[in-house]
């Protein structure tokens, strides 16, 4: 909810700064305009007094504002009576121009001989008592300038909006990657302890379980009453389960160094594939196995054979009315891609992200640390594993392990 809060405080101010350079750069240009109108309304009206004081008009020649281009008065006849330049003085205007406003006020922008646009005001006005139009024209630097401060604020406003994004967007993406890694840490820590848990249990509950077993054997071997041997059977299946849960949480606790070396992957595969082979006859389960001859992994091998006969059984259990199991693998770069595919039942979308977690379990009678130690054996011989279930179509584990050197 607070990201949500910062982010849309984010946007809000993103568009108020937006709206205010496009707004004072929309305003920039008839402020523009209304500057140089008030300046032209300015000269002419002193211009105006200068011709009345002055019939020869002489004295417009030593007008010479900063902002003037040129000026001229013009007659009906489109006669210059005068001009800033001597020698247009008496001449006509050009013949493009048919009749002369003289009683209209009239403002465009022309270009300059020299390329620069320019303002050109043009007003009635009268000398003497003669009407005469007025043709000002200004230079527009000053008057501009607003235009090109408001398009310098908006340049400027865009960048800041731009580069303050890419800054949040670099802080949002740091600060979730610290969160991913303080999620790690805090995952790997309560694993920790949990292991630790896992190997008091074991070490508590394996000598008399070892008890248990040896008797209900003897039970079962020498019963004195019929019904004792179903017991019997009971103490020794539910006694196996145990020992199995023992197992299973001792080889996830195991912090021992591992054995690592070269070994062949294809004669792995035909190991794994001829234990797994009772249990996939019995449920109708016929398997594959496909694997290069010259196809070496570096690691331990005991505990990669543990983790596919993991993954193996449990395509198998997902198989009940009988199906195939595959066993392919290929290389890859320095690595071996290995994978398990079933057409089994698949995996519940809402479980998917969680059947590596340790005793999470869909099964009535599970553990839930198959998955979790198969992730923890691929991870403790530098490789990765993925799971991609689909429900009623089966499923893929991918093993990505190293190649031997």
């Amino acid at each position: 909810m607070f990201r949500k809060a910062i982010l849309l405080l984010g946007v809000a101010v993103t568009c108020c700064l937006l709206w205010f350079a496009v707004y004072d750069y929309r305003e920039a240009g008839p402020i523009s305009r209304e500057n140089l109108s008030g300046l032209a309304l300015s000269l002419t009206t002193a211009i105006e007094k200068l011709a009345a004081n002055d019939p020869s008009l002489e004295t417009l020649h030593s007008f010479h504002p900063p902002d003037v281009a040129y000026f001229a008065l013009v007659d009906r006849r489109g006669v210059y009576r005068f001009h800033s330049n001597h020698d247009l003085v008496g001449t006509t205007v050009d013949a493009r121009s048919q009749e002369i406003p003289l009683l209209t006020r009239s403002e465009t922008r022309i270009a300059l001989g020299t390329g620069e646009r320019a303002y050109q005001f043009t007003s009635p006005v009268t000398v003497h008592g003669e009407p005469l139009a007025l043709v000002l024209t200004l230079h527009t630097y000053r008057a501009d300038a607003v235009t090109r401060r408001a398009r310098l604020n908006m340049t400027i406003v865009l960048a800041l909006v731009v580069v303050g994004w890419l800054l949040s967007l670099g802080l949002a993406r740091y600060a979730r990657r610290d969160e991913r890694h303080r999620e790690e840490l805090a995952r790997r820590e309560s694993l920790a302890k949990l292991g630790e848990m896992g190997a008091v249990l074991a070490h508590e509950i394996r000598n008399p379980l070892a008890g248990i077993k040896g008797f209900a054997q003897v039970i079962a071997a020498k019963p004195q009453e019929s019904r004792n041997a179903a017991f019997a059977r009971s103490i020794v299946t539910e006694a196996v389960r145990l020992e199995s849960l023992v197992n299973d949480l001792l080889a996830y606790a195991a912090n021992e160094p591992e054995t690592v070396a070269d070994f062949p992957l294809a004669d792995l595969f035909d190991h794994t594939a001829s234990l797994l082979q009772p249990d996939a006859g019995a449920h109708g389960v016929t398997i594959e196995w496909r694997c290069p001859e010259d196809l070496s992994l570096r690691g331990n091998r005991d505990r990669i054979e543990q983790a596919l006969l993991n993954l193996g059984h449990n395509a198998v259990q997902a198989m009940p009315d009988g199906g195939h199991l595959q066993l392919l693998a290929e290389r890859s770069g320095k690595d071996a891609v290995i994978t398990i595919r079933d057409n089994g039942s698949g995996i519940a979308q809402e479980h998917r992200q969680l059947v590596f977690e340790p005793f999470f379990t869909t099964k009535s009678r599970g553990t839930g640390l198959g998955l979790a130690l198969c992730r923890k054996i691929v991870e403790a011989n530098r490789g990765s594993i993925t799971l991609h279930s689909r429900e009623g179509e089966g499923t893929v584990v991918t093993l990505t392990l190293p190649c031997a050197s």
